[in-house]
């Protein structure tokens, strides 16, 4: 076994050979491979070398009940992305084409300036936004977004500080390389629970074989310094390049990530045909994509699922049929104590918010709360109210009923 696994990995890699980029003005420059960019996408996954052994555990799929919420309606934007919170209760809020719109706390909504140009194609632009841990006194805010590369794309990570009006002296910090075509960016951006570092997904571009690439950023989650820099304390901190960036592997298309009161943290992501999972998010392990998946390919190709590689780490909670899971948050407010400690997660295809209660390295689905709209992302505001920004654009404030 340990053999055939080695091959199929070694079937996967394909070194690449890095190069700086060249310096500019505000820029902080990170290797990119010189290998020429993507211009085409496959169709399938690589062919299976192995039995399937179906997945019996871990289903997460409920019947849908009615909210238990009063929805208002506080603002509309055009093809948002994601919602960041401040600490004064306003809202910073992404827009795919390379906006950033600022709720301001009296409800107004105000254009913001200095984003950097993104490449708004297909399932690229301008994707979340995270404050600085320290930003009521730093100001810091941190973007990532696809990046217009010669020949297509990159996803992106940069810095600017807040004035209200825009963001200034901003700095790219850190870019995945792998130019080129595809969406399924990943690009959600979480910082650690001491602050002084930061987690960034990073989607696989719909290229399947990169997830197992360890010399490719795409298809992991990576753990980097607040300068973007890789984070000493990494599996392959010395190995240096891509390798020294990585946290885990083998991912699809992670759209969340949270850190539980207990420090674990959890990722989400969407699988193919059905199997989007909640993965327990583990140093150095090895999540799958694209050699197993409990789903299959759009074009109805099977791939083997979970079990039948039991050495790759398997979700704890999976979803077919699909659910297409967007942000998610482990709420802690005072409006609904019930839900406190929990993990709250938005659905886009399944127009619906799923509540799942967590405890150590478990999880357990409760509730799937039909809400008649794709959930894009989900915040919780200072008073205790879920925010959820929808696909149709609209900022959707979630209270209890009665």
């Amino acid at each position: 076994m340990v053999s055939s696994c080695l091959s199929l990995l070694a079937a996967f890699v394909a070194a690449a050979a890095c190069s700086a980029q060249p310096e500019q003005a505000g820029v902080i420059s990170t290797p990119s491979p010189s290998a020429p960019p993507v211009t085409t996408l496959p169709d399938d996954a690589p062919d299976a070398t192995l039995p399937n052994i179906r997945a019996t555990t871990g289903r997460a799929n409920l019947a849908p009940t009615a909210p238990p919420f009063v929805k208002q309606t506080i603002g509309q934007f055009d093809e948002p992305f994601a919602i960041a919170i401040l600490p004064d209760g306003s809202a910073l809020v992404t827009e795919k084409a390379g906006k950033i719109k600022w709720r301001r706390p009296d409800g107004t909504i105000a254009d913001i300036g200095g984003v950097p140009k993104v490449l708004n194609e297909g399932q690229g632009g301008l994707l979340d936004i995270a404050p600085a841990p320290d930003f009521a006194t730093s100001k810091l805010v941190y973007i990532s977004y696809s990046e217009p590369r010669p020949g297509g794309s990159s996803l992106a990570l940069a810095r600017g500080q807040w004035s209200e009006t825009a963001l200034t002296n901003v700095q790219v910090l850190w870019r995945a390389g792998s130019d080129g075509v595809g969406g399924q960016f990943g690009a959600n951006i979480l910082f650690a629970p001491d602050g002084q570092s930061l987690y960034l997904s990073s989607g696989e571009r719909q290229r399947f074989t990169p997830a197992q690439d360890p010399e490719q950023r795409l298809g992991k989650v990576l753990h980097l310094t607040l300068d973007g820099k890789a984070w000493p304390g990494n599996p392959e901190y010395k190995a240096g390049g891509a390798r020294a960036e990585t946290w885990s592997t083998g991912h699809r298309n992670p759209y969340g990530m949270v850190f539980t009161a207990d420090g674990r943290l959890w990722e989400e992501e969407m699988g193919p045909r059905g199997g989007d999972e909640l993965n327990l998010i583990l140093p150095g392990r090895n999540y799958g994509w694209p050699i197993v998946s409990n789903g299959d390919n759009y074009s109805g190709k099977p791939i083997p699922d979970h079990p039948s590689r039991p050495d790759l780490e398997a979700p704890k909670l999976w979803w077919n049929r699909s659910i297409s899971p967007g942000g998610m948050i482990v709420y802690s407010g005072a409006l609904f104590p019930q839900y406190r400690g929990n993990v709250l997660i938005g659905a886009l295809s399944g127009e619906a918010l799923i509540r799942v209660s967590v405890s150590g390295d478990t999880a357990k689905v409760e509730e799937q709360w039909a809400m008649g709209a794709r959930i894009r992302d989900i915040a919780q505001a200072p008073d205790g109210a879920i925010w959820l920004l929808e696909d149709d654009g609209a900022l959707v404030r979630l209270t209890p009923k009665g």
